[in-house]
């Protein structure tokens, strides 16, 4: 029970928990674990011996088999949508319906068209919402915002992006068969690509205009367990020349499929300095002429919540966790919604239409 001048708790269930694998054991519930400000009260899975499982690994009182259950449990206040992506729409159709907070991972919808949907039926019911874009509350990016803000590198010249993974290539798991079909809104283009981009967007301010190349290498994948050869049409490379809104010039290749890596890579080239961020999210810069690109450390302010034993993807998860109680607590504007959502998933709309059409396409957000 809370005593009456402690805040009260976010009663969180979080749909998709289960316990063997995916990004609800890898980071949901190890950052709301670390929350004081949230209390995970239900779970589900499509299986109740799973879901079970998971609540008595947590803690839980509630475990549910059928989602809905979860939605429409009077003690559950935010809904964590976590499953895979063909999926997300129902279920946080079915959390606005009940009024519940919405947290979805990203992407929120498989299409423009399905986000937009989304972000209007929660505008329209009053419910507060956050879309799962965590990278960009990784410490090293809040010092690099921060960083630019304050004229460490003078005035923007360009930023060059690089990042590539392995896996949904030649092979994948089983599991993730689904990733192959581009409807499904997974690859290089519809999560690496858009994830990066945000990192960019939070940094650094808008992108005005893309000209890109959106390709896929690989005609089909080998299903690993099954043997089972299928058919791919999710893109595996996305390259993109474009301008930022500051008057930079931006470079960008994302990639999945790489033999090894990852590798990951955001150099910003100013009028006084540069920073690079590492594969790790680290900063290194110089300032001034000729010198030496050096490790820059970063502020203990930065970690808005103990890193512990938190994995970098919870850690960056419980910070984005964090932004949205503030938001619920003070009325900001931290944690970026269905909003933010809709407006990244134009700029990757106008990605595919400058590949498309051959023409360099503006973006407004």
């Amino acid at each position: 029970m809370n005593r009456p001048n402690e805040p009260k708790k976010i009663r969180v269930g979080v749909i998709g928990a289960s316990p063997n694998w995916g990004w609800a054991i890898h980071a949901h519930m190890p950052a709301l674990a670390a929350l004081p400000q949230y209390e995970v009260t239900a779970v589900s899975t499509t299986r109740k011996e799973s879901a079970e499982e998971t609540a008595k690994r947590f803690g839980v009182a509630h475990a549910f088999d059928d989602a809905n259950l979860l939605v429409k449990h009077p003690e559950v206040d935010l809904v964590v949508v976590s499953v895979k992506a063909p999926l997300h729409a129902p279920l946080v159709r079915a959390a606005v319906e009940a009024r519940k907070h919405v947290f979805c991972e990203w992407p929120l919808g498989v299409s423009l068209g399905e986000t937009s949907e989304l972000a209007a039926a929660a505008d329209t019911a009053g419910v507060k919402t956050v879309i799962g874009l965590q990278r960009r509350f990784a410490p090293g990016v809040l010092y690099l915002r921060d960083l630019v803000a304050e004229s460490y590198v003078g005035k923007v010249r360009s930023v060059a992006v690089r990042v590539g993974f392995p896996g949904l290539g030649a092979s994948r798991p089983a599991q993730y068969a689904y990733t192959a079909d581009e409807k499904n809104g997974v690859g290089a283009l519809a999560t690496v690509a858009a994830h990066f981009l945000d990192i960019v967007v939070a940094a650094l301010g808008d992108i005005s205009t893309v000209s890109s190349v959106v390709a896929r290498q690989f005609d089909d994948t080998t299903l690993i367990g099954t043997e089972e050869k299928i058919p791919v049409t999710a893109p595996d490379q996305v390259v993109i020349a474009g301008t930022l809104a500051n008057g930079g010039v931006l470079s960008a290749h994302f990639e999945v499929g790489k033999r090894n890596g990852p590798i990951i890579e955001c150099s910003i080239t100013g009028s006084e300095g540069d920073l690079v961020l590492g594969a790790d999210l680290t900063l290194k810069g110089a300032r001034g002429e000729g010198q030496p690109l050096e490790p820059l450390a970063i502020p203990a302010r930065y970690h808005w919540v103990e890193k512990g034993n938190l994995s970098d993807d919870a850690h960056q998860t419980a910070h984005l966790y964090a932004a949205f109680a503030e938001d619920l607590a003070e009325g900001t504007s931290l944690a970026p919604t269905f909003r933010d959502a809709t407006s990244l998933h134009k700029l990757l709309a106008a990605i595919a239409s400058s590949s498309t059409s051959g023409t360099r396409q503006n973006w407004a957000a």
